[in-house]
């Protein structure tokens, strides 16, 4: 890019951040600073509202960006995360939305502590919730590292390092300032700049073509290099078994791993009932599916218009795939209509990056303060108040709102405080993966997702015999042999675009350790719970079950 062109991106870069600033001190002035009003926003969101919101937290970096650049890159087997993605959503509709909205309050645990002991369930699933939103953070920041990286001409310099670091500190400036009533703003707009620019481009791309999909699609296969394999399965996911077995492990992870995404979850405290939570699933599924056929037009766009190989050339990982169609649709490299809509696409995908790391760090700094520091504190972090018990005058009633409003406050402040400590993780981390792809970042984040609390949250939910044994080793003989899987993975060490390529200690062949540990995460809450001693407690899994399926009791 030319100077010009470069203050052009800049400009627009900083309208952004500009923009959702104004909307954060907005929305952080409106009301006062309660544990309801900072975790959930007051519950105060509409369906359609949260719909759009819930979409904008999903569609991400590695959605726009990420999905995108596999596709230009490996044709069909790239299509495999927009199918994967979209079908999750079913999981979410069928399984979770209502029940969780009647059974929690601000988090995950909330839901499974209903009816367990409540400290050993929430230190595990703190601790699972904060994981599995460092490695998506991680994602985003790779991704807005690959945008600087791309505007600059220098993917790997200071650039991408001190954009790693604003974002960080945007996304604490939000949490801190903001809560969720600012995040689910921020959202909201990102959908809507997100689905216009999205398209905008999809018609470009089509209109280019006459119109035609198989015209496209005839395009992409002669110019990727790999003729009609493009079109077929194999480029990615073929060959030998261990391929084959990943491409099986990436589809559990994608498919149940959003029933267990914290900052999902989250969502659906926003509205005041479980109705609104499915309904705004609805509007979230409608969108979400619509943005997801787009980025197989943008996918194989890119392949057709700029080709395979130089978007390999500007990033290994297809990260810029996006940005480099938008440049050639509004008229080549040097063109001020090339760099104009490149600039306004790579502005969408800045905002798209700023909204998600908001949600994901307020998600995992709930998770902190209402989950660990809570439970550490020896108090009842968000237990619904049991069935049956009436507003009646007691003695002490105003002492006990009273001392439960000061620890909602301390909550709000460690809160606060350990949004700073996970951005400072995650930019570290970040620093280290950016030559990795965030679809496939994001893929590891919900293999854990679905390794870890996706089981102790259908147990909590649907047996009546699981106990607190049972939960706690759930979510930790989830969460323990998926990270280990992990970082004994080539994705870690051993392969040229490893975390740590000049090493290798990978032992485990696959990238993704869905396929292993998803299945473990089920076993383990199964064996402890029939190697448990303690007898379920019937009559809370009873109340459990009422408040799930009707509401009532529900806050």
């Amino acid at each position: 890019m030319t100077g010009s062109h470069q203050t052009l991106t800049l400009l627009l870069f900083s309208a952004v951040v500009a923009a959702t600033l104004a909307i954060t001190s907005w929305a952080g002035s409106r009301r006062p600073g309660s544990a309801e009003e900072f975790y959930a926003g007051g519950r105060l969101f509409s369906p359609v509202e949260n719909g759009f919101a819930i979409a904008g937290d999903y569609m991400s970096a590695a959605s726009f960006l990420g999905i995108s650049g596999l596709i230009a890159l490996y044709g069909y087997d790239g299509m495999l995360y927009s199918i994967g993605f979209l079908v999750a959503w079913l999981v979410v509709l069928l399984l979770v939305a209502e029940l969780v909205r009647n059974c929690g309050r601000f988090t995950l645990a909330d839901v499974v502590a209903a009816r367990m002991r409540e400290r050993p369930v929430r230190v595990a699933l703190g601790a699972s919730s904060v994981t599995v939103s460092v490695l998506y953070l991680v994602a985003q920041m790779v991704g807005a590292g690959s945008l600087v990286g791309l505007l600059l001409g220098n993917g790997g310099g200071a650039a991408h390092t001190w954009t790693v670091l604003g974002v960080g500190a945007l996304m604490i400036i939000y949490v801190c300032l903001g809560g969720m009533r600012a995040t689910t703003w921020i959202q909201i707009v990102k959908a809507v700049l997100l689905m216009g620019g999205a398209l905008g481009l999809t018609v470009l791309v089509l209109v280019r073509f006459g119109g035609d999909p198989g015209a496209l699609l005839t395009s992409a296969a002669e110019r990727s290099g790999h003729g009609k394999d493009f079109l077929a399965p194999g480029l990615r996911y073929g060959g030998g078994w261990t391929s084959r077995f990943d491409f099986i492990s990436l589809g559990l992870a994608l498919v149940l791993g959003t029933a267990g995404l914290p900052h999902i979850l989250a969502r659906f405290y926003t509205v005041p009932t479980a109705r609104a939570a499915r309904r705004s699933v609805v509007w979230a599924i409608g969108l979400i599916g619509s943005f997801y056929l787009m980025t197989i037009v943008l996918g194989t766009g890119a392949a057709a218009l700029v080709g395979t190989n130089a978007v390999r050339q500007s990033s290994p990982a297809g990260n810029t795939a996006v940005p480099l169609l938008s440049e050639e649709l509004g008229g080549g490299a040097g063109s001020t209509g090339g760099a104009a809509l490149s600039a306004l696409a790579a502005a969408v995908a800045f905002a798209t990056i700023l909204a998600v790391v908001a949600g994901i760090t307020l998600a995992a700094s709930a998770a902190v303060a209402h989950d660990l520091y809570a439970s550490l504190r020896g108090g009842r972090a968000g237990r619904p108040r049991r069935l049956g018990k009436g507003r009646k005058g007691r003695p002490g009633r105003r002492g006990e709102r009273t001392e439960a409003q000061d620890a909602g406050r301390s909550e709000v402040v460690v809160a606060k405080v350990a949004a700073g400590a996970v951005g400072a993780v995650a930019v570290g981390l970040s620093l280290l993966a950016q030559e990795l792809n965030v679809a496939f970042l994001v893929g590891l984040a919900f293999a854990v997702a679905a390794s870890a609390n996706l089981p102790v949250l259908l147990y909590a939910l649907f047996w009546r015999r699981f106990t607190t044994r049972g939960a706690v080793w759930a979510v930790y003989g989830g969460l323990v042999p998926s990270v280990a899987l992990v970082v004994l993975s080539p994705v870690v060490s051993g392969a040229p675009q490893a975390l740590f390529p000049g090493m290798d200690f990978a032992c485990f062949p696959l990238e993704n350790p869905g396929l292993v540990s998803i299945p473990l995460g089920f076993l383990a809450g199964w064996l402890g719970t029939v190697l448990s001693r303690e007898h379920p407690d019937e009559a809370r899994h009873a109340e459990t079950e009422v408040r799930s399926l009707t509401g009532a009791g529900a806050v």
